[in-house]
C-alpha cells in the first residue's frame, strides 16, 4: 500500500511547493492518516521560504517560518500516494527523473476537471500581491485535490 503522503513539487521549495505544503496541512488539519511534504526540482536543501511566501501564509494564520528547502529524491517520490508538480514542466522533469512513479505524479492545477490545467505562476521576485494571488490560486485548487486524495486512498487500501 502507498503511504497517504503528498508532495508538491515547484522550482526551489521556497514559494509555490512550501505554499501548498503549508495550506494542505491547514486543511487536513491535525489528521495522523496524511503526511505533507514538498520539495523543489533544483532546490538547495536548507534555505527557509522566502519572507513574502512566509508573511502571505502569515496573513491567513500559517506559520512558515520553519520551512527549510529541500531537492527532491527518488525518496520523495518512491512511496507518497501523490507528487503534485506547480507547472507542466516541473511534471514533466518528474516524469522523467522517476518514470515508475508517472501515474501517481499530477499538476496542480488538474483536480477540478476544468477543459485546461495551467501552470502556477512562479511569484519569486514579484510584489507581495502576485504571492497572494499565487497562494489564493493553490487554495481553490485544494478541496479537489482533497477529494482526489481520498478517493486514491480508498482504492489502495
Amino acid at each position: 500500500m502507498l503511504e497517504s503522503t503528498v508532495v508538491f513539487v515547484c522550482t526551489a521549495n521556497r514559494c509555490r511547493s512550501p505554499m501548498a505544503e503549508y495550506l494542505l496541512r491547514k486543511r487536513l488539519g491535525a489528521d495522523p492518516a496524511w503526511q505533507v511534504a514538498s520539495a523543489g526540482i533544483i532546490a538547495v536543501d536548507g534555505f527557509p521560504a522566502t519572507g513574502a511566501s512566509v508573511q502571505v501564509l502569515g496573513e491567513i494564520g500559517i506559520d512558515a517560518g520553519g520551512h527549510r528547502s529541500q531537492c527532491i529524491t527518488r525518496r520523495l517520490v518512491r512511496d507518497p500516494l501523490l507528487v503534485v508538480g506547480m507547472t507542466a514542466g516541473h511534471v514533466e522533469e518528474l516524469r522523467r527523473l522517476y518514470p515508475a512513479a508517472r501515474e501517481r505524479i499530477r499538476l496542480m492545477r488538474s483536480f477540478s476537471g476544468g477543459p485546461i490545467a495551467n501552470d502556477v505562476v512562479d511569484p519569486i521576485g514579484m510584489s507581495v500581491d502576485v504571492y497572494r494571488e499565487t497562494r489564493d490560486e493553490i487554495d481553490a485548487e485544494l478541496p479537489d485535490l482533497i477529494l482526489y486524495l481520498k478517493e486514491l486512498a480508498a482504492e489502495s487500501v
